[in-house]
């Protein structure tokens, strides 16, 4: 319970940190259309706190299960968005401000998928006594990739 209290905090500065990002960015002008992969990055994260939360709290390492393995879609998704916020960045250099806030919010929505997938691991082994024995699920190719402008 310890460890989980540990991801809970982290995932509430995550929380605050994308807050913060959201006020510097309120006011500005930006196609609202940059905010669509971050809204579906928002749902999925909340989604799958909610399921690993529900996991610990009915002992279910099925549904921990579930959440640990749903990881690898929120990476695909930051990378995804990632790539679109990186491109927009290059079309226009008068972007770069505010997509820069957008681009810390998706990594932080991303951290915060981490920390659940923590919070399942640590619900498969509170059930079963075991930690899972598969690999990680791990999407985010973000900081092993080099993105050019030919790869739009």
């Amino acid at each position: 319970a310890l460890k989980i209290a540990g991801d809970l905090e982290r995932i509430g500065d995550l929380g605050k940190n994308i807050a913060k990002r959201v006020l510097a960015i309120a006011n500005e002008n930006f196609p609202r259309q940059l905010m669509f992969g971050l809204q579906h990055m928002v749902e999925r994260a909340l989604n799958q706190l909610k399921d690993a939360l529900d996991a610990y709290g009915e002992r279910n390492a099925d549904l921990a299960k579930q959440v640990w393995r749903e990881d690898a879609q929120i990476d695909v998704m930051y990378n995804s968005v990632f790539r679109e916020l990186l491109t927009y960045m290059m079309e226009d250099p008068r972007n770069i401000g505010f997509c820069t806030h957008l681009l810390f919010g998706a990594k932080n929505l991303e951290r915060i998928g981490d920390h659940t997938t923590n919070i399942a691991e640590i619900v498969c082994f509170l059930v079963n006594g075991e930690g899972i024995s598969e690999d990680r699920p791990k999407g985010d190719n973000t900081s092993t990739t080099l993105f050019t402008p030919d790869e739009r």
